[in-house]
């Protein structure tokens, strides 16, 4: 390890190789424009990344990345909560365990769910009977929180991924669109990165869905803005991509409006994902209130509350 590259290490039951192959999962989108993904070099009990600097946010790298991201979430997923390839055991946000299947499943209990059967039960339900025990939940809380799934569980809030996600899945022969998602995407784990300092993305990364098109040889930057957005410490899932843009809001990231409306220029979302926000925050939420308690709890109750 050299002053140029970041190495970080096992920390309690889950490995860092989950990290690694996710990373290298939502890489597979560059070539063909999707966002840039730090490069991870692996060990035993390890993973190394370059050290990369990073500063405030424009206007026109937001933009950039938005329709970037919308080609990442296009590469596509198996099925809900599939793991990165390669990866058959548990994900972990701080000491939050997150559910993951096994990328290969062929169990339909696994393959046949619908987003909102997932996400009540391994994304939203696997937290409620801890809180509550905690106290971090009330009771009344706790009970506005299991109809939320219930109602997640029946359907009500399904709704179509964003236009290039459904494309891509018709296209591979898939039933059901899934997104490849970050799984984590929170302002913090995307950095702002002098796209100079970025010749080991291949031709094409960043570009948005012409990126494919690109033929400037690899590490290019023609096209790019001056920074580019980088993706880094992902929890890489099949997912809906309104989850990870719902994210993105939760702590202050700069231009999201800027963001959001050119992967929706790119790749429209669907009719009231203003509205789903808030659902798809409640995940993020919830790990809080496993992992924090104080007044994530409620905050996480009040959000439910719209969806009741």
């Amino acid at each position: 390890m050299s002053a140029s590259t970041f190495r970080k290490l096992d920390e309690g039951p889950v490995s860092t190789a989950v990290e690694a192959q996710g990373l290298r999962w939502l890489a597979e989108a560059m070539p063909d424009g999707g966002a840039h993904v730090v490069p991870v070099t692996q060990g035993d009990g390890w993973i190394e990344e370059p050290r990369l600097s990073h500063g405030g946010t424009t206007a026109e790298a937001a933009e950039a990345f938005g329709r970037a991201l919308a080609v990442t979430h296009a590469a596509g997923a198996p099925f809900f909560g599939a793991a990165p390839p390669g990866w058959d055991g548990v994900g972990q946000m701080g000491r939050s365990r997150i559910r993951l299947r096994d990328h290969d499943s062929t169990d339909p209990a696994d393959t046949g769910r619908a987003w909102g059967a997932f996400y009540a039960r391994d994304r939203i339900g696997a937290y409620i009977g801890d809180c509550r025990d905690s106290g971090a939940l009330s009771e009344r809380g706790a009970r506005v929180l299991e109809r939320v799934c219930s109602r997640l569980a029946d359907g009500v809030f399904d709704s179509p991924q964003p236009a290039l996600v459904e494309a891509g899945a018709a296209a591979r022969g898939q039933a059901r669109a899934v997104s490849r998602t970050h799984g984590d995407l929170w302002c913090g784990n995307v950095l702002w990165v002098p796209v100079g300092e970025t010749d080991w993305a291949p031709s094409g990364a960043g570009l948005g869905p012409a990126g494919g098109t690109a033929d400037s040889g690899a590490g290019s930057s023609a096209g790019l803005p001056g920074d580019v957005g980088v993706l880094i410490d992902p929890m890489a899932q099949g997912a809906h991509a309104e989850t990870d843009l719902a994210a993105l809001g939760m702590f202050g990231q700069s231009h999201l409006t800027r963001i959001i409306g050119a992967y929706n220029e790119v790749s429209p979302l669907a009719d009231g994902w203003r509205e789903r926000m808030g659902l798809h925050r409640l995940h993020m939420l919830m790990i809080h209130v496993f992992l924090f308690g104080g007044g994530y709890g409620m905050e996480a109750v009040n959000q439910a509350r719209q969806y009741v």
